[in-house]
């Protein structure tokens, strides 16, 4: 798989390949299908099938147009949830790059648990995946060259928008993403929804839910276009009005034991899924 090391990584960019528009993306295919499978059933993926009813990982996928071969950005990967599919499903023309927060303006907390994610991704990555740590990129933010500016085909932002607006780092990260993006390239977000008329104290990232025509709001301001949304990770039983946030729900389970059942019986957050072009200024 053409994951790159971080040392190679100015070289490599500049050796790109001629950047091609989404509208020029080619469209979904029974070669895309068989890659797909294939990567669903990947054996480091054995723990996290149980969660594909909530997470949607193929209608997600092809909504966000992901094809094998692209260049993707997978911003604050966490546990690794999606880089186990990702990084079989793009193949061995892809690449699979890694961004954590830039964290000039992040807290001595942010900044132990995210920072220096070039050195503490790629073995994680390698665990995850089975892949060589050698080959994986990760950047913080700031860190990211400017070689890899209008590289790359995707980004994707995994129920994160609330920690990258409550840490203080929505703005230079969104600003970041526009420039690593090939023109017309399409950034896929998907996030914990908060009801329409939530109260905005609510919706200040603290409990995890966000008003979908606030994120809209935002990611607009810096550049990009709504594509379109789906409801493929809608959940009409979460009523998302936790006073201890989303983190109730599974799987993370805040309050233990307590409510457990009431809780699996609504099951993960409803989220929204959204689809934003870069747009070129004028």
């Amino acid at each position: 798989m053409r994951l790159f090391s971080n040392a190679a990584a100015m070289a490599l960019c500049l050796a790109a390949p001629m950047a091609v528009s989404a509208e020029q993306a080619p469209r979904w295919s029974a070669a895309d299908d068989a890659a797909l499978s294939k990567a669903l059933a990947d054996p480091h993926r054995e723990k996290d099938r149980a969660r594909d009813v909530w997470r949607h990982p193929v209608e997600t996928l092809k909504f966000f147009r992901v094809h094998p071969g692209m260049t993707v950005v997978e911003y604050l990967p966490e546990g690794g949830w999606f880089t186990r599919l990702l990084v079989p499903y793009i193949g061995e023309g892809g690449r699979y790059i890694a961004l954590n927060p830039n964290l000039t303006r992040g807290n001595e907390y942010q900044k132990r648990i995210m920072a220096n994610i070039a050195a503490t991704f790629p073995p994680k990555a390698a665990a995850w995946t089975g892949q060589p740590a050698e080959r994986f990129l990760a950047f913080n933010g700031e860190e990211a060259p400017a070689a890899l500016n209008g590289t790359v085909d995707r980004v994707f932002i995994f129920r994160e928008v609330h920690n990258m607006l409550r840490g203080g780092y929505l703005s230079p990260d969104l600003n970041l993403m526009r420039h690593l993006l090939k023109p017309d390239g399409l950034l896929g977000i998907e996030q914990h929804r908060a009801k329409p008329d939530a109260d905005p104290d609510y919706t200040d990232g603290n409990k995890g839910y966000l008003r979908e025509k606030d994120v809209i709001a935002m990611v607009e301001a810096h550049g990009f276009e709504l594509v379109g949304k789906t409801e493929i990770n809608a959940n009409p039983k979460d009523p998302a009005n936790y006073p201890e946030g989303v983190w109730v729900l599974p799987p993370t389970y805040r309050k233990k034991d307590v409510d457990r059942a009431k809780y699996d019986a609504i099951g993960e957050s409803d989220r929204m899924t959204l689809l934003f072009r870069k747009r070129a200024w004028k």
